[in-house]
């Protein structure tokens, strides 16, 4: 986009410098030989009238009063009855020529070289093209900044579309002052968050299902094995066919919800978590500096696990705002392998989480710090997004653990891991 943006001013800017330099140069030509013509036609005027003042007083055609008037390097030659008088050097071949009448039957003729004249012509000439290419290097110079300052923009929007597509609902609020860019950025945002509280909502329904369908699945199984307990066999029989029945019932359920938490986390790919967790703490220390914090990392290496490179920065993002925001003292990241699972921990030195804000930490519009409230409800989507679980571990001090599904071996082959070994 930049490419073609710049394309087109530069082009717009040499048809602009061509329509325009070439007359100019042209006309400027022709401007200084008309200047010069005109000195000498008004050269020549003058001259013929002292003549037509010598002649008409009686007096013999003399040039020497009229000499001053001739220019250097110059001819003069006037023509009287049939007479001719000339003063000044040979002006050599194509010579710049005015010829004025006089009143008394003459002619005045001056013959100016045409070398210094056609140099003078080339220098303005020259002048002209040379202010055409300096207009055109700086219209070049400004399209460079339009087109940068118009892709920027439009490179950020597709980024913060790509960041949508992969699950990053965060909102942006970064605006270029284009109207119709920032109304996209406004939209961006808009769908970001129905999408939010949609997968939101989505977990909660395939949470409140799951329950439900599983006690009373629990119920029915405990009657069916009571009923199976009975004395009539018949009847006995009977529960133990619908116990059977229920148990398979309790397996096609287990198996839509792994279907489900699958199908939410096809995105997920195996990532080095280690890698990731560094580079993400290394965006964030300089804002814990500038406030006065430090950010301690405890971070294992060869953390491998199944995950969105964009939904984990972005959660784990979350999560050290919070800290930034809510907590005091140091902040402490740390990583390390649980039971089959990769265990990302965040956590800070402040008070924690009062006791009637826990069962409401990440419920979406609720913050007891002048926050909007989005922020947490907003990270445990992004991480069960992936098929993982951000949970509460300690509310004083305040300590937020995010469980990531440990990659399977089949899933490692083949894959180029990040091997990045800088010390943390």
């Amino acid at each position: 986009m930049r490419r073609r943006l710049l394309q087109a001013t530069l082009l717009a800017v040499a048809v602009t410098a061509l329509v325009l330099g070439i007359p100019l140069a042209v006309s400027a030509l022709k401007l200084v030989e008309d200047i010069k013509r005109g000195d000498l036609a008004g050269r020549a005027q003058q001259i013929a009238t002292r003549l037509d003042e010598q002649i008409a007083a009686g007096d013999p055609i003399d040039l020497t009063n009229v000499r001053l008037v001739v220019p250097n390097d110059a001819r003069l030659t006037v023509r009287v009855r049939d007479r001719e008088y000339t003063y000044g050097t040979d002006p050599g071949e194509a010579p710049l020529v005015e010829k004025v009448s006089m009143v008394r039957s003459g002619t005045v003729r001056l013959a100016l070289p045409s070398g210094p004249v056609r140099t003078q012509q080339v220098q303005v000439a020259g002048g002209v093209l040379l202010l055409a290419v300096l207009s055109a290097a700086a219209g070049g110079f400004v399209a460079i900044l339009t087109a940068r300052r118009l892709a920027e923009p439009l490179r950020h929007v597709a980024d913060r579309a790509s960041r949508l597509g992969a699950g990053d609902f965060r909102p942006d609020r970064r605006r270029h002052g284009v109207p119709e860019l920032d109304r996209v950025a406004d939209a961006l945002d808009a769908s970001g968050a129905a999408l939010s509280q949609l997968m939101q909502r989505e977990r909660e329904l395939v949470g409140d299902v799951s329950h439900q369908l599983r006690s009373r699945l629990t119920a029915l199984q405990l009657r069916l094995e009571a009923l199976t307990e009975t004395d009539d066999s018949e009847t006995a029989e009977e529960a133990g066919a619908a116990l059977e029945q229920a148990e398979r019932l309790s397996g096609v359920l287990d198996d839509l919800l792994a279907a489900a938490t699958a199908a939410r986390a096809r995105d997920a790919e195996p990532l080095d978590v280690s890698a990731e967790l560094a580079d993400v703490a290394e965006e964030w220390r300089e804002q814990f500096r500038t406030e006065g914090r430090t950010l301690r990392l405890r971070i294992a290496d060869g953390l491998l696990a199944r995950a969105t490179p964009a939904r984990l920065r972005e959660a784990i993002g979350v999560l050290l705002d919070n800290a930034l925001r809510h907590g005091e003292g140091t902040v402490s990241l740390s990583a390390r392998y649980g039971s089959g699972t990769v265990l990302v921990q965040v956590g800070d030195s402040g008070s924690g989480v009062p006791d009637q804000l826990v069962p409401h930490v990440f419920a979406r519009g609720f913050s007891g710090g002048g926050s909007t409230g989005v922020g947490l409800a907003l990270a445990r989507a992004l991480v069960e997004a992936d098929g993982g679980r951000l949970e509460l571990s300690s509310a004083r001090p305040a300590t937020f653990e995010v469980y990531l599904p440990v990659a399977r071996a089949d899933d490692v082959l083949g894959v180029p891991w990040r091997t990045d070994s800088s010390p943390r």
